[in-house]
């Protein structure tokens, strides 16, 4: 009865393979699982009818799989456990004995002799060594060291932020993400405590939309820390024991058309004209998910009246519609020279009649308009007069700016025109802004630099990272203000920042053609010399758990179109490669003023776009809610969207891992130094297992001065520290939540603290949750 289940078995698998296999060979595909169906079906009847021969055409078949796999992947375990672990487990059961003896024979004498063991117990040793082997081998890392001496030993911050304090959400105005502590240092950070926890009571809620996510990084001004939730409530806690002082709660409510409810951070101001302990004499304004920045009372909590309308301005003044749920600001904006600085995101892909992307300056006391940018009508920066309103769809700026008050400028980082998938119709001051960084003029709102890294964008390639500035030393010895720039397609932008040129060469390359018959793509797209980039997808590169979805993977890799990075979206579906999550992300890079070097968290994730005509889109549901991922509607326009990660039969990438890594390079020479897989399967799996694959993440990392890089962000509830130098881990902290936030450090009197928010992120799945956790050395 054994053998004929086993028979059975085998049969089935060859079925499956065969037709499967099929299928690949007619569009273009490997013979491999072709002829590996017939394998198994040979191999099937062969047992049914007891003959031996099963046995010695299974062991060639590992032995060539072996070769095969090996050809297509060399010494990559995570590639070839999925093509040899079946066969391999398959070939060890056909060496049990109850399988062995009644495949063997009868001797004259009436004695019973087994099938011999000796093909398959050699295939499989033999597979089982170069399994191991492979186990020992990392094949995707790259070694290397940073410089580890400083280049400038008093470089610029970005302002006068004492050193142990965080003011912005990028520490200062330049967003550098760095820290010049050094009490916590690669010797002792692997001593780290927890030093006191703290929960904020707002809770993922059942009827919250998907995107409900935490990714705040709290500032820390004096002995207070500052920071938001997701549902727009501002807390303040003492920094040395985490002890609330005081909570204020916006009432922003819920609405399921925002795809997103989250807020990053708020905005810290002290008033220079105001005496030291008045009322408002120090604020924080708090941007919320339904178009409000309201002003508060640093020390207290209280709303400030006389910012605006009684403490808040409504940020959907002059937009010719407006549709609750579509605009919001989840992001801190910017405080400088006595000036409020707001953008905004909106949804993508809800409609054509969404708000502006508009820029805006407030006078920091009364909210009153100063001036205005929106890229949709560039030139006329003067406030909008009443009556008049914005140009509607104009590209927008969701993430964080920076601002270097010395040269006047700030620094924005600005997304794409919805719809984000078609270009049709786009004018021209919309083709030269989108999904570029954008300089203007810190008192006129006037442009004074554009640099685009993508034309013409189709695939959500938003500049979604704050822009970190630092001086960079060149060769011959002059000090040029650079700009660093991360992009989701991979690129980082190098950049003097009085003039947007690159100091790190651009160039411009062929891009894919074959946009539906009504848009069309640019002939060539802008690339970095230093990048990111994956390299292209190839069938080999498709993944499964097992044989079976890394064949489903490769029969939709085919079906799909893809002709590299730019493959434009399509109406049988287009893989987007890097995906809408990016290569970098909100999260930005962190760098070193000192040592001109930058640490950052790629991550490898593709996606899929397909566009769906106007009458086949399905009415929309009752309870439906808003997300980046599924059906986008685009209402009003002539097609929609699906869009997602590009995922197997199991619901895990197609691709193959590393999924993401930790990186470093010297942005002197522009080169990548080093690239370590990140993060393990632990919470991406039934079970907790924790094998360092290297795994997606959204979020960014900090670097301190001890030469110590603090970075969450992983789908792995951790926080982790690296040896900035070398991309080394040095310790992990398990995390009771998603860290899905960029951390922060302090100091309260001489001791050094290192925090992070542990909140979780709905578009990748991560543990919810509210917790705010504070690190120090014993």
């Amino acid at each position: 009865m054994l053998l004929i289940l086993t028979a059975i078995v085998f049969d089935l698998i060859g079925v499956v393979l065969l037709g499967g296999g099929a299928w690949l060979v007619a569009l273009g595909g490997s013979p491999y699982y072709l002829v590996a169906g017939l394998v198994f079906l040979v191999t099937g009847i062969l047992l049914f009818l007891k003959r031996p021969a099963a046995l010695w055409i299974y062991s060639v078949f590992i032995l060539a799989s072996l070769a095969w796999a090996v050809w297509e992947v060399g010494f990559d375990w995570w590639q070839l456990g999925p093509r040899g672990g079946i066969i391999v487990l398959l070939g060890l059961w056909l060496m049990l004995p109850a399988i062995r003896r009644q495949l063997g024979f009868t001797s004259p004498t009436g004695q019973t002799y087994p099938a011999s063991l000796l093909p398959l117990a050699v295939t499989g040793i033999l597979a089982i060594g170069v399994a191991l082997f492979a186990m020992t081998r990392n094949v995707h890392d790259i070694r290397g060291e940073l410089p580890a001496t400083a280049v400038i030993t008093q470089p610029a911050l970005g302002g006068d932020v004492p050193d142990g304090e965080w003011h912005q959400y990028g520490r200062t105005a330049y967003g550098q993400r760095y820290s010049p502590l050094d009490q916590i240092t690669t010797e002792n950070v692997n001593t780290l405590k927890v030093a006191w926890q703290y929960q904020t009571g707002d809770v993922k809620l059942p009827d919250d939309v998907v995107e409900t996510t935490y990714q705040v990084t709290p500032l820390k001004v004096g002995e207070t820390l500052y920071l938001c939730t997701p549902h727009n409530w501002a807390i303040a806690l003492d920094a040395a024991t985490g002890q609330e002082k005081w909570k204020y709660d916006s009432n922003s409510g819920m609405n399921p058309d925002r795809q997103h409810q989250t807020c990053r951070g708020v905005t810290y101001w002290k008033d220079p004209a105001a005496t030291a302990g008045a009322p408002c004499a120090e604020r924080i304004y708090l941007p919320t998910s339904d178009a409000r920045l309201i002003a508060l009372d640093a020390a207290t909590g209280a709303v400030c009246t006389s910012f605006a309308d009684n403490g808040v301005l409504h940020l959907e003044t002059g937009m010719e519609y407006n549709p609750a749920g579509y605009y919001y600001s989840t992001s801190p904006p910017v405080a400088v020279g006595g000036k409020i600085i707001v953008a905004g995101a909106v949804n993508d892909n809800y409609s054509i009649h969404e708000q502006s992307g508009v820029i805006r300056a407030f006078d920091i006391d009364t909210g009153q308009l100063i001036w205005n940018w929106d890229s949709g009508n560039p030139d006329i920066t003067t406030p909008l007069p009443e009556g008049q309103k914005y140009t509607t769809n104009s590209p927008n700026s969701w993430s964080v700016s920076s601002y270097d008050e010395a040269l006047g400028l700030i620094f924005v980082p600005l997304g794409n025109q919805v719809p984000d998938q078609l270009g049709m119709g786009r004018s021209e001051h919309v083709e030269k802004y989108s999904s570029s960084i954008v300089a203007l003029d810190l008192e006129t709102g006037q442009v004074r630099w554009v640099r685009q890294t993508v034309h013409h964008d189709l695939w959500d390639m938003d500049i979604p990272a704050q822009p970190a500035l630092l001086d960079i030393t060149k060769e011959d010895g002059t000090v040029v203000p650079a700009l660093v720039g991360p992009t989701k397609q991979g690129d980082i932008y190098v950049l003097d920042r009085r003039t947007g040129e690159p100091l790190v060469p651009v160039t411009e390359v062929p891009a894919p053609t074959g946009a539906i018959p009504e848009d069309f793509t640019s002939p060539t797209q802008p690339l970095s010399a230093l990048t990111f980039m994956p390299d292209p997808l190839q069938e080999k590169d498709m993944w499964g758990v097992t044989m079976f979805d890394q064949l489903a993977c490769r029969i939709d890799f085919h079906r799909l179109k893809y002709d590299g990075r730019y493959t434009p979206p399509s109406l049988e579906g287009s893989i987007i490669y890097p995906g809408n999550f990016g290569v970098f992300n909100w999260g930005s890079v962190a760098v070193d003023p000192e040592r001109q070097i930058m640490f950052g968290m790629p991550t490898y994730l593709a996606f899929t776009s397909r566009l769906v005509p106007r009458d086949q889109i399905p009415p929309k549901e009752q309870g439906e809610k808003g997300s980046e991922q599924g059906l986008n509607r685009n209402e009003g326009a002539p097609y929609g969207v699906y869009m997602g990660p590009f995922l197997g039969p199991l619901k895990i990438p197609c691709q193959a891992p590393p999924w993401g890594y930790v990186a470093g390079a010297d942005l002197r020479t522009g080169k990548i130094v080093y690239k370590h897989k990140n993060g393990t399967v632990r919470d991406m799996s039934p079970l907790p297992l924790p094998f360092k694959v290297g795994v997606p993440g959204i979020g960014g990392p900090i670097i301190t001065k001890g030469g110590v890089a603090f970075l969450g962000a992983a789908v792995d509830d951790y926080l982790r520290a690296y040896d900035v130098t070398t991309g080394e881990q040095l310790w992990e902290a398990r995390l009771p939540a998603g860290g899905q936030s960029t951390p922060m450090t302090y100091t309260v009197g001489d001791k050094q603290f290192v925090l992070i928010v542990a909140g979780g992120h709905g578009s990748i799945g991560t543990k919810p949750g509210d917790y705010v956790l504070a690190y120090t050395l014993p």
